[in-house]
């Protein structure tokens, strides 16, 4: 049903597909939506095609757009990141009045959402930064949806977000993440842990392939088995059916048309580039990114193809590799999503945003990229604990690390030794060693920088600061200010 006069329950401006798909959505569960796309043939074109799926209120203009809602107005801003973003949230901020709540649901870097909350709530408006994850699909269908923003915008949003989330156990995936940009920061690891996780799933596949000696079709069987356990995820699914998958105009398995090269969108990056800044250690994330980079340099990998390496031998026992494949890839899953929960703890701790780790595990099982059984456990483990360190040492995911020892370091070798590179699983081993060593070699590097740059340091058996005059003879150690307080 269209209608021209009546009152709309919420808007959608910008119109591309996931704007259009998220109309539609509200549309089906009953909501009065004002659809607006800055070219009005996009509004015209869907109310022609799926007028049908509900009530849809299509505005030619910005003014008419804002008159039609209720109050207090609901807008949602679906446009490209940065400058765009910045423009309509402007345009529309203007016609607002207090109390109204702006949303942007599109891929905004977090801290352009707190510095448009900031401005906007001086001027007595609400905005959400909202993560939205699962594709075209997921808007249309079911998404999760990660609001940041303040409490009594959540309390507006909160029965419209939960009625068009994904649901698992009838529970919706959605909640409140935390103040300004929490929503938007969550998101981003959201997406981090997502390269992560595809980089590992290929390398599983570049193992099986190359040193496992199958093929893409015996592959997708492979990765179907795995789906039925506990590697269930969205990713697994797809990686079988498009494993499965030959291409129709050479008959050729489709994996191998397609060109070598990842695309990336940025916030992978932005998830790396951040935890630089909080210090939080990713370095499974971080070697997922630096591994599209490297997919992408043609002319570098042209010149490198003829560098010396190891002979490639396929492993006596196919069927085993691939059990052991299965372990070193569920071990460095487990690693690289507490690298990513680690950050999101260290955001939330230094933006004070007291972003409940267990919720947000809960509302990624369903709709978003990386929805998994596997979250469940997450979840469960933060239940149990909330203030839990790392989830490497919760007892579900601490047992299984301890059962894949074996066939984790020899997936790692058997690569190393057959030349395969296998970034991410390498950068989640030395992850998991680094933690547990009982001392590592950072103490020479700690020296080193105290005798070149007088960096000082701390000793292991006393309190206080410390350098040592090492251009002096005999050296001599000095202490530098006032120890601290144990």
């Amino acid at each position: 049903m269209v209608s021209g006069t009546q009152q709309a329950n919420i808007g959608v401006t910008g119109l591309a597909v996931m704007g259009r798909n998220l109309a539609r959505n509200l549309a089906r569960h009953g909501y009065t939506v004002a659809v607006h796309n800055r070219t009005g043939a996009r509004t015209r074109a869907l109310v022609e095609e799926f007028g049908g799926e509900g009530a849809f209120v299509p505005a030619g203009s910005a003014a008419e757009f804002v008159a039609s809602l209720e109050r207090p107005r609901r807008v949602v801003v679906m446009v490209k990141a940065g400058a765009p973003t910045d423009a309509v949230v402007e345009e529309f901020a203007s016609l607002l009045e207090p109390g109204d709540i702006l949303v942007d649901g599109g891929n905004a870097h977090f801290l352009d959402t707190r510095r448009r909350e900031a401005a906007l709530r001086e001027r007595g408006l609400h905005f959400v930064g909202a993560g939205i994850s699962g594709g075209e699909e997921g808007a249309l269908h079911g998404p999760s949806i990660m609001p940041g923003g303040s409490a009594e915008s959540w309390a507006s949003l909160r029965p419209l977000l939960e009625s068009i989330a994904a649901r698992v156990d009838g529970v919706p995936c959605t909640t409140h993440i935390g103040p300004d940009g929490a929503g938007h920061f969550v998101k981003m690891v959201h997406n981090g842990i997502e390269y992560a996780d595809m980089q590992l799933i290929a390398e599983s596949y570049d193992l099986l392939r190359n040193a496992g000696g199958l093929g893409p079709a015996e592959l997708a069987e492979v990765f179907r088995t795995w789906n039925t356990g506990r590697l269930d995820s969205y990713l697994v699914e797809i990686t079988a059916d498009i494993l499965a998958y030959s291409d129709p105009g050479t008959g050729r398995p489709f994996v191998d048309v397609v060109l070598d090269q990842a695309e990336q969108k940025g916030t992978g990056r932005w998830t790396v580039q951040t935890a630089l800044d909080l210090g939080a250690p990713v370095n499974g994330i971080a070697e997922a990114v630096f591994a599209r980079s490297t997919s992408g340099h043609a002319v570098l990998r042209k010149a490198a193809r003829d560098l010396p390496g190891p002979p490639r031998t396929p492993v006596a026992d196919p069927a085993g590799f691939a059990d052991k494949v299965e372990q070193a890839l569920y071990a460095s899953k487990i690693v690289a999503y507490a690298q990513g929960f680690d950050e999101i703890a260290a955001g939330s701790a230094e933006y004070g945003w007291d972003i409940d780790l267990g919720a947000t595990a809960a509302i990624w099982r369903g709709g978003c990229i990386i929805r998994a059984e596997f979250l469940d456990r997450i979840r469960a483990a933060y239940a149990s604990d909330p203030k839990t360190p790392t989830l490497l040492t919760t007892p579900d995911f601490a047992e299984a690390l301890a059962g894949a020892q074996e066939a984790w370091r020899d997936v790692v070798a058997t690569a190393v030794r057959q030349g395969i590179p296998v970034p991410g699983f390498a950068a989640a081993l030395a992850y998991y060693d680094s933690l547990r060593a009982r001392r590592l070699p950072a103490a020479l590097v700690q020296a080193q920088r105290d005798y070149f740059g007088a960096h000082t340091y701390h000793r292991t058996d006393k309190e206080g600061t410390f350098h040592t005059l090492w251009a002096e003879s005999p050296r001599k150690e000095v202490p530098i200010g006032t120890p601290p307080n144990p």
